[in-house]
C-alpha cells in the first residue's frame, strides 16, 4: 500500500494553494468545500477563482512564492507545471511538515487527492496512488450510481440513532448484530425508496423495543427485470435484486439476472406458459402477503414491466388489503427493448406516430380487442403473448381492413444472445411461426416501421448484446 487512505477534518483550518487555472480551481473547490480557508498563490487566476476571491471566500496573494506564506497552513497543493515552483514547494512543505500534493506529479506528493463519492456525510474515495486517473474516475462513476443521494441522509439518521442504541445495549457485539440486521432488513430500503419519516419511526420502535416480541415488519417489491439482458436491468432494480431474501420469480426472467441474488437468498419459481400455470395467481398474491409478514425482504421479479401485462396491479392490490409494504420498480418493456434490440423503431416520422401495446392472449371467437382501432394508418402495433393466436391475430386484422401486404416482424427471445427476427407480411405471420418454428417469448411487431429493420441491419447497426 503505497498511501495510507485518511480523512482529514480541515474546518476553518488554513490550506494553501499554488497555481492559479482551471486544476487549481478544481482543488480550491473541494477545499471549500470541506470548510477550510484557502490561500491562493498565483500571479494570474482564472475567471473562476477570481470570481471566489470576489466574493470573499478565498483570499489571494499575487506575489512569488515564500516559506512565509506557508506558516500555519494544515495542507498545501501544487497546482502549477512549473518545476522548478514545484520543487522548491515541496522542499519547503516537508521541512515545516506539511502535507503536500503536487498536482498530476505522483512522486513528488506526501498526500494523494483521491476521487471522491460525496454522499455526507457518508464518503467513498479512490484512488490509484497515482498510476491511472482514467482507471479511479470509471470506478467512481461507477460507484457513484449505485448510492443513491439518500444514502447520506441514511447516515445522518443512522447517527442520531446510535447514542441511543449504545445505552440500550451495552455489548459491542450486541449492538453490530442489531445493525447488521437492519441494514439486511426491509427498514432500509423503505428509507431509500422515500419512505423516510416511516422507516425513522419503525426503527425507533425497533430500538425501544430491543428484547421485546415484537411481529417483524416485512417489503415486498416488485421489480421489472426488463426483456432479458441483464445490462438494461434499473441500478435500483439491481440493489433490490441483491438484497433480497427472497425473489419470487417468473418464466421470463433471464437466467443470467437471478446470479446476482445472495449467496442465501431463497428462489421461488412461480413461471407461467400458455395453458399451464405452474402456480395460480391468486397463491402467488397470497405467497407474497405470507413472506412479508414474515419479516422478509421480498422481490417479486417479472420479465419487462411489472405493470405491462405483468399482473402487478392484481399483486399489490392484494399487498394493500393486507397491509403490506411496497415499491415497484420499473423495467424495459419487451416492446420497446425488442424493437430496439432488433433495428425497428416503434415511432418515425415518416411512418408511425402513434404505437399501441396489446396482449395476444385471446378469447376462442377473437373478441377482447377493438380491432377497428388497431387498423389504422400510421401506427405500429405490438403484441405480446401473441404466437399461440396468430393466426387469429393475422385473419382478424386483415378482416378489419388492414391490408394483408402490410409488414411485420416478430422477435424471438429479444435482446438476448438468442434472439432471431423474421419479418414479412401479416398475411404471412401463421406460416412464418410454422415454417421456423418460433417458440415462446417472442414479441409480433405490425407496421410500415419493420420496413427500417432491414436498413439498419444493412448500414451496420448491431446493439450488443453482453449476457
Amino acid at each position: 500500500m503505497e498511501f495510507l487512505p485518511i480523512f482529514i477534518n480541515i474546518k476553518n483550518e488554513r490550506c494553501l494553494v499554488v497555481g492559479g487555472q482551471e486544476k487549481a480551481f478544481e482543488k480550491i473547490e473541494l477545499l471549500l468545500k470541506a470548510g477550510s480557508k484557502v490561500t491562493v498563490v498565483a500571479s494570474k487566476i482564472c475567471k473562476e477563482i477570481a470570481e471566489l476571491k470576489a466574493s470573499g471566500q478565498i483570499s489571494h496573494q499575487d506575489e512569488s512564492f515564500s516559506e512565509a506564506v506557508m506558516k500555519g497552513c494544515r495542507l498545501v497543493i501544487v497546482a502549477t507545471s512549473n518545476s522548478s515552483l514545484q520543487t522548491e514547494v515541496v522542499n519547503r512543505a516537508k521541512e515545516n511538515e506539511i502535507p503536500v500534493n503536487v498536482v498530476d506529479f505522483p512522486d513528488l506528493c506526501t498526500f494523494t487527492m483521491p476521487a471522491i463519492i460525496d454522499r455526507s456525510p457518508l464518503l467513498l474515495a479512490v484512488s490509484t496512488s497515482g498510476n491511472s486517473p482514467t482507471m479511479t474516475r470509471i470506478i467512481r462513476s461507477r460507484l457513484e450510481a449505485m448510492l443513491p443521494l439518500a444514502y447520506g441522509r441514511l447516515s445522518l439518521l443512522v447517527g442520531n440513532f446510535r447514542k441511543s442504541l449504545q445505552s440500550t445495549l451495552q455489548s459491542k457485539q450486541e449492538r453490530r448484530y442489531f445493525w447488521n440486521r437492519i441494514f439486511s432488513s426491509p427498514i432500509i430500503e423503505m428509507f431509500l425508496s422515500g419512505k423516510e419519516q416511516e422507516a425513522e419511526r419503525i426503527l425507533k420502535n425497533e430500538i425501544d423495543t430491543i428484547g421485546q416480541s415484537t411481529q417483524s415488519i416485512g417489503q415486498v417489491c416488485l421489480v421489472g427485470a426488463g426483456p432479458g439482458d441483464p445490462d438494461l436491468l434499473t441500478l435500483r432494480a439491481l440493489r433490490l435484486i441483491q438484497n433480497a431474501d427472497t425473489i419470487v420469480y417468473d418464466r421470463l426472467v433471464f437466467p443470467k439476472i437471478m446470479e446476482y441474488a445472495r449467496e442465501d437468498a431463497e428462489l421461488i419459481y412461480v413461471g407461467k406458459k400458455s395453458a399451464n400455470h405452474t402456480v395460480p395467481q391468486d397463491q402467488i398474491n397470497q405467497k407474497l402477503v405470507d413472506l412479508a409478514k414474515q419479516g422478509k425482504m421480498v422481490v417479486r421479479l417479472k420479465g419487462g414491466d411489472p405493470f405491462i401485462f405483468g399482473r402487478g396491479g392484481e399483486e399489490i392490490e392484494m399487498l394493500m388489503e393486507s397491509g403490506i409494504d411496497f415499491q415497484v420498480v420499473p423495467g424495459v418493456t419487451a416492446a420497446s427493448g425488442c424493437s430496439t434490440y432488433a433495428g425497428i423503431p416503434l415511432t418515425h416520422r415518416d411512418y408511425a406516430q402513434q404505437c399501441v401495446l396489446v396482449t395476444g392472449h385471446l378469447k376462442e371467437d377473437g373478441t377482447g380487442l377493438n380491432w377497428d382501432s388497431l387498423v389504422q394508418p400510421n401506427q405500429t402495433v405490438v403484441f405480446y403473448m401473441g404466437l399461440s393466436n396468430i393466426k387469429k391475430v393475422s385473419s382478424e386484422l386483415i378482416q378489419h381492413g388492414m391490408s394483408p401486404e402490410m409488414l411485420a416482424a416478430i422477435v424471438q427471445k429479444g435482446t438476448t444472445r438468442n434472439q432471431k427476427v423474421f419479418t414479412g407480411t401479416v398475411a404471412d405471420l401463421p406460416e412464418i411461426v410454422e415454417t421456423n418454428n418460433i417458440k415462446p417469448p417472442a414479441l409480433v411487431i405490425v407496421g410500415n416501421v419493420v420496413k427500417l429493420h432491414q436498413k439498419l441491419v444493412s448500414a451496420g447497426f448491431d446493439n450488443q448484446i453482453l449476457d
